[in-house]
């Protein structure tokens, strides 16, 4: 008689974040022995199985991490927490030898900007050089497949693209731009509001992710995991507004004008280097792979999901200040170019 085989035994480095949780969800669900390392700052914890085994230590840390880990070998490592070439490097050295199968979490913006072929697929050229987020990103991977390359290290590459949960809408400016539309105010759209941007949820990217795990076909390659959903971004922020009940009042500032008017906020690196060019993806290999990757979560859906918990957790979803000040800032000055390149109009 056949003994059922062991579950498989998954290591997430990070695991309460917007793409991971979910992931981690649904290991649990599947039925892996599901291990989280962190450094302890648990707050989202509530949200994630009883069955998750909790390690603590700080990934950035040698020591820390070797406390944390101990003598543990992991049929699967998925690392969401590194960024750059020496990160990767000592991932290598501490996971040599400890798992079948690693996993880096990169990032879908790596893709060369603008984009000159549609779709997107794995094989389209790697380069940005607008973002250092993404050039570190694209460092960590050329260590990982070198690694991979002259010693067999198990990699594997994941490239999520822009992906959000219930707790985190797709926008630059987060909730503080929801909450602007409830008051009745204009909200800056980054750009004329019509190229194509790709959105995935996290629920959608676990089921790739997941299926992935353990999967020695899927060693020494790379693979981006996306969602179908394809919009304007005129589309994005009007299906939001739909969702609150209230009108959309938009306005387009060029991408160049957001990074000059506000160059020190989170947004406009990004606004610049991806989110101002049209993104879509081809997800054949991920399918190819995983026959059961199909997202099924619409944003329309999703959008709706997402102010029902927005209501049900105001304390959550505060406006922050700072972030309220720079689109209100945006906003002025579209409206002092728009009067400045009116007032250049020739007389009737």
């Amino acid at each position: 008689m056949a003994l059922d085989p062991a579950p498989l035994s998954v290591l997430f480095i990070g695991g309460t974040g917007t793409i991971s949780a979910s992931s981690v969800r649904l290991a649990v669900a599947s039925g892996m022995t599901v291990h989280v390392l962190n450094r302890g700052n648990n707050s989202a914890a509530r949200d994630l199985p009883d069955e998750v085994v909790w390690l603590t230590g700080d990934v950035t840390d040698d020591a820390s991490l070797a406390a944390a880990l101990g003598d543990r070998h992991f049929d699967a490592v998925v690392n969401f927490l590194s960024y750059d070439a020496p990160g990767a490097q000592r991932m290598v050295d501490t996971f040599t030898g400890r798992t079948g199968h690693y996993l880096h979490i990169s990032t879908a913006s790596l893709y060369g900007k603008p984009v000159l072929k549609w779709p997107i697929t794995e094989s389209t050229q790697l380069h940005n050089r607008f973002v250092k987020y993404s050039r570190d990103k694209l460092d960590a991977e050329h260590v990982l497949f070198d690694a991979f390359a002259e010693k067999g290290f198990p990699v594997t590459i994941i490239r999520p693209s822009h992906t959000y949960d219930d707790h985190n809408p797709p926008l630059p400016g987060g909730w503080t731009v929801i909450d602007q539309m409830t008051r009745g105010e204009e909200v800056v759209v980054p750009g004329d509001g019509t190229s194509l941007w790709t959105l995935t949820h996290a629920e959608d990217f676990a089921l790739g992710l997941v299926g992935l795990l353990g999967n020695t076909r899927a060693i020494g390659e790379a693979f981006h995991i996306t969602g179908d959903d394809v919009f304007t971004w005129d589309q994005i922020y009007t299906i939001i507004a739909d969702a609150l009940g209230v009108e959309a009042k938009l306005v387009h500032v060029p991408s160049e004008l957001i990074s000059a008017a506000a160059p020190d906020w989170f947004w406009s690196e990004l606004i610049i280097g991806d989110l101002s060019h049209s993104a879509v993806f081809d997800n054949s290999k991920i399918r190819s792979f995983v026959p059961s990757f199909r997202p099924s979560l619409t944003f329309n859906r999703a959008a709706v999901r997402m102010m029902a918990w927005r209501a049900a957790n105001p304390e959550l979803t505060k406006v922050d200040a700072s972030t309220d000040e720079v689109l209100k800032r945006l906003v002025k000055g579209y409206h002092l170019a728009l009067d400045a390149f009116t007032s250049l109009a020739p007389s009737k």
